[in-house]
């Protein structure tokens, strides 16, 4: 996902997309930051993550105005984003970097916490691709059939724009469950191992 992201990144610029460009670099921070929750141990900071932190602080603040600057022109937004959107976002990189002071000022994050914070950025990594895929210009499905030289009349029935919506928010309802079932149930909670070297298996 990460090279998936960079990517991304690559082809907005090239084709001089900034809302893209802003997207690409906003879902590449949240995998990584994903990435090192689960890899790192209880506690475990560095510097880097001051840095990561100014990520989402200037994305979600040029969204913000961006939509304040959308709100304010007459007609209908020239790059088809409304500013609703652009007021989404900007409030999802804003708790993203509230979150890093959060766990800068608390020494790392400790323990089961570590699993909400990776999942969240996980998932909403995930639903930025889903919905740019799915809800992008021009059918994405359809034209990436198309050019695997499949019919597109033996899937438009299949893709049609209410499934290509569930698809694109499916990401969500996910992150929503598992945040529910880590946080409220003790699936999670480290059980203390017997001694006398017997393990017990799990409960399923």
């Amino acid at each position: 996902m990460l090279a998936m992201a960079a990517g991304a990144v690559y082809l907005a610029i090239v084709k001089h997309q900034p809302n893209n460009i802003g997207g690409g670099i906003f879902t590449f921070y949240l995998i990584l930051t994903a990435w090192l929750t689960a890899r790192r141990a209880d506690g475990e900071t560095s510097k880097f993550d001051w840095v990561a932190f100014l990520i989402p602080l200037a994305l979600g603040t040029l969204t913000w105005f961006s939509g304040v600057e959308k709100m304010r022109t007459a007609g209908p937004p020239k790059d088809g984003v409304p500013a609703g959107m652009h007021f989404f976002m900007g409030c999802i990189m804003l708790l993203a970097a509230a979150g890093d002071v959060r766990m800068l000022a608390r020494g790392g994050v400790l323990g089961t916490k570590r699993i909400p914070r990776h999942l969240w950025r996980m998932c909403f990594g995930l639903f930025i691709a889903t919905g740019s895929f799915f809800l992008g210009p021009a059918n994405r499905p359809l034209r990436l059939l198309a050019a695997v030289g499949l019919r597109q009349k033996l899937f438009r029935e299949l893709f049609r724009q209410e499934v290509l919506l569930f698809l694109a928010v499916l990401p969500l309802p996910l992150l929503i469950f598992w945040l529910i079932r880590v946080r409220f149930t003790n699936a999670y909670i480290r059980h203390p191992v017997p001694s006398g070297g017997k393990v017990q298996s799990l409960p399923t």
